[in-house]
């Protein structure tokens, strides 16, 4: 199974999604709360690859208990955005927590836009994938 890293840079989403727990939180550097769930993470994440254009992680730094910051480049509405994933994992492996932080302002303000803009599609997306996992344990 490829790591998060790689399965991002080879823009492959069933791995991503293979590589989220369950009960995945992602914590947006453009909301308050937190958006618990494997379902609308995955949503965000396949959302915010189509809104980063040039994507590329810059840096990776590991943690000894197997949690990772990964530093990201990339343009939004034609912004350089420099960000940092950080990516703690559970026992098995699977990322239970999912935080990034970006900047400069201007550029996560344009994030807060393109993503806002999508966010009734990313909700759907979301509640699709809750029913289509749901129905396939069934």
């Amino acid at each position: 199974m490829p790591t998060f890293r790689e399965a991002i840079e080879a823009r492959d989403m069933d791995a991503v999604d293979a590589l989220l727990a369950d009960d995945a939180v992602f914590r947006s550097p453009v909301a308050f709360s937190p958006y618990p769930g494997k379902a609308i993470t995955s949503a965000i994440l396949r959302a915010v690859t189509e809104v980063f254009e040039n994507f590329v992680y810059v840096r990776e730094i590991a943690d000894p208990g197997g949690d990772h910051a990964l530093v990201f480049e990339a343009e939004v509405d034609g912004l350089a955005i420099t960000g940092c994933d950080f990516l703690t994992y559970d026992e098995d492996g699977k990322i239970v927590d999912f935080m990034v932080m970006v900047r400069p302002l201007r550029a996560a303000e344009a994030l807060a836009r393109e993503m806002g803009a999508r966010f009734e599609q990313i909700q759907a997306q979301a509640l699709a994938y809750g029913e289509d996992n749901s129905a396939s344990t069934s």
